[in-house]
C-alpha cells in the first residue's frame, strides 16, 4: 500500500483512507479521538476543523466514548468523509 496523501475530490480505497487516518492517532491505540480527527482534518486545509471533527464525532461516535472505535463507527466516519468532505473512497 502507497503513502497517501489526501486531497479533496482525490480517489481512494477503504484502505488508503484509513492509512492515512492511522497517521494522525497519536498515542498508536488504534482509535480515533475528537483531538486526532480535528488534526487529520486540519491536515486536509479543512475549513474549520474543530467543528467538523465535532460534527463527525455527534455522526458516528454511537456509544459516545468520545472515539472512532469500532468498524461501524468507522463506516459512518467514511461516509461523512465522502459526504461532507467530498472525499472519493472506494472499497476497490
Amino acid at each position: 500500500m502507497r503513502c497517501v496523501e489526501v486531497h479533496p475530490n482525490q480517489e481512494m480505497t477503504v484502505d488508503e483512507f484509513k492509512a492515512w487516518l492511522r497517521r494522525y492517532d497519536s498515542n498508536s491505540d488504534g482509535q480515533i479521538s475528537q483531538d486526532e480527527l480535528k488534526e487529520a482534518l486540519h491536515g486536509l486545509r479543512s475549513w474549520f476543523p474543530w467543528w467538523k471533527a465535532r460534527q463527525v464525532m455527534k455522526e458516528a461516535d454511537s456509544n459516545h466514548d468520545g472515539l472512532i472505535n469500532s468498524s461501524k463507527e468507522m463506516e459512518k466516519l467514511i461516509h461523512f468523509a465522502q459526504q461532507r468532505l467530498h472525499l472519493k473512497i472506494h472499497d476497490w
